[in-house]
């Protein structure tokens, strides 16, 4: 089966896959599979034709994986939600760098004000987990 890659940067939605973790402890950032070279994390990217770097509204976060057959499954244990490190390790054993923690088939909102200009770059989240394979479901809200 063929996977869709969205590269919507405009919005208003853009599901951006399932972000997997192949060794834990090694984070995975959200953008991974649509701009593995951060291209997007500056304002003037002509590389992929856009003017403007990525940002979100609203984070829609799942503990989800494709299922073996159709559909998704939970995954096998926790994900962990991350943000960048500040001389930690920045993985799932470095607290200071935890925004929250999902069981299998939990699912996050990460918002931000209505009408207000501080919004999320996806580029500053990664997912690590307990288990190879293991990833999130992430959809990006731009307004």
């Amino acid at each position: 089966m063929t996977l869709s890659l969205q590269r919507n940067f405009h919005g208003p939605l853009w599901p951006l896959g399932l972000i997997s973790v192949a060794t834990p402890g090694i984070p995975v950032g959200f953008m991974n599979l649509v701009d593995p070279a951060a291209y997007k994390t500056s304002v003037v990217t002509p590389t992929l034709g856009s003017e403007y770097a990525v940002r979100a509204h609203e984070m829609v976060i799942q503990a989800y994986k494709p299922g073996l057959v159709h559909g998704m499954q939970f995954n096998s244990g926790n994900v962990y939600v991350l943000v960048a490190p500040a001389g930690g390790s920045g993985n799932r054993d470095d607290s200071g760098s935890i925004i929250t923690t999902l069981g299998p088939g939990q699912t996050m909102f990460l918002e931000s004000a209505a009408m207000n200009f501080n919004v999320w770059s996806p580029y500053t989240f990664f997912v690590d987990a307990d288990n190879p394979g293991d990833g999130v479901m992430v959809t990006l809200i731009i307004q």
